[in-house]
């Protein structure tokens, strides 16, 4: 199964130190049997890329909590997608989620997502208000949607040094 799992650049460098990937508390996004029930339209593709969008959404999240700690991180959200055999559907918390059992090597990863430097300002907007958004807060529910009219770049696993050395100064 193709699964999304939300990280950051501090992630992805984690990565390439690491060789593996480990999702926050075994959380990732894919395109289950309860996300395909909840579009009544949508071919494979389509619905691979919900489950993306939700990721990246989580992303959010993880950026929120590194920004605070930092406020010079790297506001990008970052998404890996990885081929794995044992996932564990969690409907309980959301139609895409499901739950990984420990780290995800590298050789499973299928490739890396990523927000170009212009899409850093709305990214850091979205991150700062992600919470107000849950909540119904609809200014924050239109800095939401500013970053996710920004789409995620797409790279192979093996371009992951040179992006990080790189910092994708104008896309990939």
């Amino acid at each position: 199964m193709r699964i999304y799992i939300p990280t950051t650049v501090g992630g992805l460098r984690r990565l390439l130190a690491d060789g593996h990937v480990q999702p926050l508390s075994g959380t990732a996004f894919a395109l289950t049997p309860g996300l395909r029930e909840s579009y009544l339209a949508g071919d494979e593709e389509e619905l691979e890329y919900v489950a993306m969008t939700e990721a990246a959404r989580a992303s959010l999240r993880l950026l929120a909590t590194e920004l605070a700690a930092d406020p010079e991180t790297p506001a990008r959200r970052a998404v890996v997608a990885a081929d794995v055999d044992d996932v564990t559907l969690r409907p309980d918390l959301d139609a895409a989620v499901v739950r990984v059992a420990g780290p995800i090597p590298s050789g499973k990863l299928a490739a890396i997502h990523l927000d170009l430097v212009d899409a850093e300002d709305a990214v850091r907007r979205a991150a700062a208000v992600i919470d107000a958004a849950d909540l119904g807060d609809e200014d924050a529910e239109l800095a939401l949607g500013d970053a996710e009219d920004h789409d995620l770049a797409w790279y192979g696993v093996q371009e992951l040094p040179f992006l990080l050395e790189l910092d994708v100064p104008d896309g990939g």
